[in-house]
């Protein structure tokens, strides 16, 4: 069936985080929000299907995953990506946050180092700092608009800290919006097992790329990365369902499984949510039509952002993403620091994004921006940047 992307959905008063708590969260009224990572689209009509015949049973008791589901994360996997996993690899969590702070306190100890890769998605930190361990950053370099992993950098790190456990991989990253290539993530494993230290890779975006771009899960690399990594993944960006708190993730060691068992059990996280499953396992199986359409719509956003900058707001950089629907953009030419910046955006643009320097080292003077949304939504957005920084003396 074909689907309207283009239909504005009213999200005011249904309990979205997104539009219901913009003002709590930024102190300003009347802001349009672009900032957390969920769609203001449908879901597909599978979905919807699936969760309705659900409600419709009436009861709504405690539930768990049959088979159907195990089959259709593996069917998933295996035919988007050729990565052939296994049932019992598949383990659960909420979302993908919540995993992260479980797997550094599985795998690590108070005062243990932990590796990020800044700029990057702000909860990584917390994930670190709130188990008691240290970060250490491995700053991405931009040369000429593109980012790549400093290789060099990473490698003087893990000499200088040898208590370092894991480094946290963002793959696709947020929010630079780079797809890793194969070479780079098997440079990057290199150097991780030479120095003993585990990856854990959020691969949360790894359904949403562009053309002429390929997602490679990292433990599907070599069977000593498989044995040396976690991969979290989920369902919640690829369709749009981050409210159902069901995420997949996936360990083929099974001493590392079994510890991350052990650390759920000793924080009473145990089911998934009803809705979460067949939600699941209705996108995995009948997703796709909906997904390949989605992908030409946000190629579409992408067009229309990157134009409209170029010819109404120049001072302005795309750093043209090759995953994801986060762009990040460079505002550095006006000379802000991030808070005044946050308070153009906020008091006179009236426009909620995420603020660059809250992803760290490397993102001072960068804004990202949520494109997932039908294009007038984007269009007024745009506008109001534009009206706003055109003003700036």
């Amino acid at each position: 069936m074909k689907y309207d992307f283009d239909e504005v959905i009213e999200r005011k008063h249904t309990n979205s985080l997104k539009w219901d708590f913009a003002e709590s969260k930024f102190g300003e009224k009347d802001l349009l929000p672009m900032w957390v990572a969920d769609m203001d689209f449908k879901v597909s009509q599978p979905v919807i299907e699936a969760v309705v015949r659900k409600a419709e049973e009436g009861v709504y008791g405690y539930a768990d995953r049959l088979d159907p589901y195990y089959e259709a994360v593996i069917g998933w996997m295996d035919r988007r990506h050729g990565w052939k996993i296994e049932r019992e690899w598949i383990t659960y969590s909420p979302g993908v946050v919540s995993a992260l702070h479980w797997l550094v306190r599985a795998y690590t100890n108070p005062g243990d180092k932990v590796v990020i890769q800044a700029p990057v998605y702000y909860p990584f930190y917390s994930a670190v700092t709130n188990n008691g361990c240290e970060v250490v950053i491995n700053e991405l370099k931009l040369e000429n608009g593109h980012y790549r992993m400093d290789f060099n950098d990473l490698e003087q790190k893990l000499k200088d800290n040898p208590d370092a456990k894991l480094l946290i991989l963002c793959s696709p990253h947020n929010p630079v919006g780079r797809v890793w290539t194969r070479e780079e993530l098997a440079r990057l494993g290199e150097i991780c097992l030479r120095h003993k230290v585990m990856i854990v890779a959020d691969e949360i975006h790894g359904d949403l790329v562009y053309k002429g771009c390929k997602h490679t899960p990292l433990a599907m690399i070599s069977e000593e990365l498989a044995q040396n990594s976690i991969t979290c993944t989920a369902p919640s960006k690829t369709f749009n369902l981050a409210g159902l708190q069901t995420s997949n993730i996936i360990i083929p060691n099974q001493g590392l499984r079994r510890t991350y068992l052990d650390i759920l059990e000793q924080n009473g996280v145990r089911r998934p949510n009803i809705f979460g499953i067949v939600a699941a396992e209705a996108a995995y199986n009948d997703g796709e039509e909906w997904l390949e359409q989605l992908l030409v719509y946000l190629n579409g956003n992408l067009d229309f952002l990157t134009d409209f900058i170029s010819k109404k707001l120049p001072k302005v950089k795309v750093i043209k993403p090759e995953g994801t629907y986060l762009i990040w953009l460079d505002f550095r030419e006006y000379g802000l620091d991030g808070k005044a910046m946050e308070n153009v955006m906020l008091k006179q643009a009236k426009l909620a994004l995420d603020e660059g320097y809250i992803f760290g080292p490397g993102g001072e003077g960068f804004e990202r921006i949520n494109i997932a949304c039908p294009r007038a939504v984007l269009a007024e957005g745009l506008a109001r940047v534009e009206k706003t920084f055109n003003a700036l003396k």
